[in-house]
């Protein structure tokens, strides 16, 4: 179904980056300084979820024993290198190209560190397509809903006319907070299942999107 989209806001991680494969990698070694069994990229996709703390909890980690702010320093020390070169989703570039041809705004609304986010979208060059990046100050990765709040404000985008594209439940939940479209992108870091369960629109890649904005 076709709708007038004027702002186009996109998550980051598992959305635009491709990059399941380089957290899971992180989280095993992260496990395996523990003496704790690696985890599959389907159990990822299981499991993963928001606030990021609750997702350490269901992988067995002791957060009661285990210092979060040092977990989660060491988990991003370990991400920054496994994802050097991880790249951006199938068709991205292509879609992002497309859309700024149309004349539609994009930001980039991510649970990532801003600074982190900044770097990353700078070196893979797309950073000309969005107007704001949005990022967390800390690394704990905890909610969007705040920042997406301020970048309805700063957009001046009605929230009707914007649609958040996303790969996690918490990013539907971002964006029926703040009335919103979304939709989901199977491939990141939730399986499809679980998105299933929110209702809304769910493609396998980027370039789908084109054919549901007008």
């Amino acid at each position: 179904m076709k709708t007038q989209i004027r702002h186009v806001v996109w998550d980051w991680n598992g959305t635009l980056l491709d990059d399941v494969t380089a957290s899971v990698e992180a989280i095993n070694a992260v496990r395996r300084v523990r003496n704790m069994p690696a985890i599959t990229e389907l159990q990822h996709r299981n499991l993963f979820g928001f606030p990021v703390r609750d997702y350490y909890v269901r992988l067995g980690f002791d957060l009661a024993r285990e210092n979060w702010d040092m977990l989660a320093a060491e988990f991003h020390n370990l991400y920054e290198e496994s994802s050097r070169t991880t790249p951006l989703r199938q068709g991205i570039r292509e879609v992002l190209h497309e859309m700024q041809v149309r004349g539609i705004m994009m930001s980039v609304l991510s649970a990532s560190n801003r600074a982190i986010l900044d770097r990353m979208v700078a070196e893979r060059g797309i950073r000309h397509y969005f107007r704001e990046l949005h990022g967390l100050s800390d690394l704990f990765a905890s909610s969007k809903l705040d920042l997406g709040r301020k970048l309805m404000e700063q957009s001046h985008i009605p929230a009707a006319q914007t649609l958040l594209v996303g790969d996690t439940v918490h990013d539907y939940e971002v964006a029926a907070e703040l009335g919103w479209s979304c939709i989901l992108m199977a491939g990141g870091h939730q399986a499809e299942h679980r998105l299933l369960a929110c209702g809304c629109s769910i493609i396998q890649e980027s370039p789908a999107l084109l054919s549901l904005l007008v």
